[in-house]
């Protein structure tokens, strides 16, 4: 995958290290932003160590967004099924926020599905997190149910989201 250039930021392939950054970012930023700590950063680092260790090419990918030579946003799409892809860990920096990266990540999750085969998006997100889910349906998905429990240290109500290709 080559790099693109997208409203001063660009996406690209990750490269070594990023993996690291985006378990250091999304436990930095959600511990800050919403209170969430320990097994979230634990959870964060099992999904990357099973892209990393598992990544499948054809029906797999990851986008690291950056600005200025840094990382500032990521997400990742993964094989569920052999008809069903997982958007996973969706970040943006709030340095990079307000550019329409958040979106831009998820437009990519959704070409990149629709060549890959796929009939089905589905994700898990969390009702608190306002800006994503606006993404998210604004691309299309529908909420498919929700979830209430106690994760990370607070109360969290899980919603479940899918978008048919």
């Amino acid at each position: 995958m080559n790099a693109r250039r997208h409203h001063g930021y660009t996406l690209r392939a990750p490269v070594p290290g990023d993996f690291g950054w985006v378990v250091r970012r999304h436990a930095q930023l959600y511990a800050q932003e919403y209170g969430w700590t320990e097994p979230f950063e634990g959870l964060c680092a099992q999904i990357v160590a099973e892209f990393a260790n598992d990544y499948d090419a054809k029906r797999e990918r990851c986008w690291i967004a950056e600005l200025d030579g840094e990382p500032v946003g990521c997400v990742f799409l993964v094989k569920d099924s052999a008809k069903v892809a997982r958007i996973r860990l969706l970040l943006v920096d709030p340095k990079a926020r307000g550019r329409g990266l958040g979106a831009h990540l998820v437009d990519e999750c959704v070409r990149f599905a629709r060549r890959a085969g796929y009939t089905k998006i589905t994700l898990w997100t969390h009702s608190v997190l306002s800006a994503a889910r606006h993404i998210y349906q604004k691309a299309g998905f529908r909420l498919t149910g929700t979830e209430q429990h106690k994760s990370w240290g607070q109360p969290v109500v899980s919603e479940f989201y899918d978008l048919r290709l």
